[in-house]
């Protein structure tokens, strides 16, 4: 088990030994992994990588999860080459690390998959999710993208846009309730604030005995009392999606 004290404990739970269904692709200045549903679709979801980057199974393991649920599905490298951050890392060096890579920063990445995903893929309709990191990012972009039409934002971490509300598109957001990097104070500042300012749909949901990265980063068979939670999750984000793609 990792240490929760960690700043960004991603990593806690194994990962996935896990290959992928979908191929990797170049967009422009930027890779990506795509993998689309059997039947032809105009409903595309970006997925938005953790610190551990583009190339993580578990992130993939979604991304195609996403595609069996009908969408066409693609995970860009948002940090667009720069080196994901590795267990082995140094945790001291975190806050330095992540200030090279900042998540309210994807604007230009995600316009580029934006105009790949219409021109390529025949999209229309297109909604975004991320983790940790990715869900960060997703929170900046449903205040400002206007191409976007929902988003899923996954233990986003608050502190990055805790004076920011004001939403653009209807947004889901999941929290673990034992999330030692974002403490459910946090969280219900956000309520509250989103509460006060918010102008669409929105929904703040907290799931019990969760620690942070419990959707994509634990497998079921590790804790089995996590398994109905981590089910839930992924069940609440495609139903999340499917309302309002």
């Amino acid at each position: 088990m990792a240490n929760e004290s960690r700043p960004c404990p991603c990593d806690i739970g194994d990962r996935f030994d896990y290959g992928g269904r979908g191929q990797e692709v170049q967009v422009e200045h930027i890779k990506a992994y795509v993998c689309k549903p059997s039947a032809s679709t105009d409903r595309a979801v970006i997925v938005i990588h953790d610190i551990f980057g583009w190339q993580l199974p578990n992130t993939r393991y979604i991304a195609d999860m996403l595609a069996t649920n009908g969408y066409i599905a693609i995970c860009p490298d948002c940090f667009v080459g720069q080196e994901a951050w590795k267990p082995s890392n140094d945790w001291a060096s975190f806050d330095d690390w992540v200030k090279t890579r900042d998540a309210g920063k994807t604007d230009k990445e995600i316009d580029v998959v934006i105009k790949y995903l219409r021109d390529q893929c025949g999209a229309k309709k297109i909604g975004v999710i991320g983790f940790c990191w990715g869900g960060a990012a997703v929170q900046h972009l449903m205040l400002k993208n206007p191409h976007l039409k929902t988003g899923v934002s996954l233990y986003g971490v608050i502190r990055r846009f805790e004076d920011k509300h004001s939403l653009l598109h209807p947004t889901f957001f999941i929290f673990g309730e034992k999330d030692d990097i974002i403490p459910l104070e946090q969280v219900t500042s956000l309520e509250q604030k989103l509460k006060q300012n918010c102008k669409v749909d929105y929904e703040v949901k907290i799931y019990p005995g969760q620690t942070h990265g419990f959707v994509h980063r634990k497998r079921e068979d590790i804790n089995p009392q996590d398994k109905p939670y981590i089910e839930e999750g992924r069940k609440d984000m495609i139903n999340w999606l499917n309302k309002y793609l």
